[in-house]
């Protein structure tokens, strides 16, 4: 059986590609949605893929996902900086958790630089648009699925 991660987006995701695009690109939430996909797929991971303007759905997926997915990959919005309850609930769950966010937030408004996820994230993944998504899951990927050691990069 394939590995499932959950992907979630929380508030004003479900604008991307209208809202503010010189700040978070143009792609749509539609376009995360298939780089996710095809990124799981590629990586063996099967990818559920929600959005909530709502912090107790997030709440509650993350909690869902304690019993139905290996790791998680969320990008909160604007909760990032405000929501004490997702921290809890991803340090509840324990599962291996990615943050992250298409624009730099650490280059934007002083209110976005801190993160009440990074505590409790395994990683953190912030300026690198749609590819975020990717370069997530990779990252979980890692963590979550036997590797072959003959493929590992060769270090001096």
């Amino acid at each position: 059986m394939t590995p499932v991660v959950f992907v979630l987006n929380g508030p004003n995701l479900n604008l991307l590609g209208l809202r503010e695009p010189a700040i978070y690109g143009s792609a749509t939430l539609a376009d995360l949605e298939q780089i996710a996909r095809r990124a799981g797929e590629r990586l063996g991971l099967a990818v559920d893929f929600r959005q909530s303007n709502h912090e107790g759905d997030l709440v509650d997926w993350i909690q869902e996902a304690r019993t139905k997915a290996l790791g998680l990959v969320i990008n909160a919005g604007a909760l990032t900086h405000t929501s004490v309850a997702i921290h809890d609930a991803v340090r509840a769950v324990g599962l291996p958790t990615i943050e992250v966010h298409l624009s730099n937030v650490h280059a934007r408004e002083s209110f976005r630089h801190h993160s009440y996820l990074s505590p409790v994230a395994a990683g953190v993944i912030v300026g690198l648009g749609a590819d975020g998504y990717d370069f997530a899951l990779q990252a979980l990927a890692r963590r979550l699925l036997p590797r072959d050691p003959s493929s590992e990069p060769i270090t001096a």
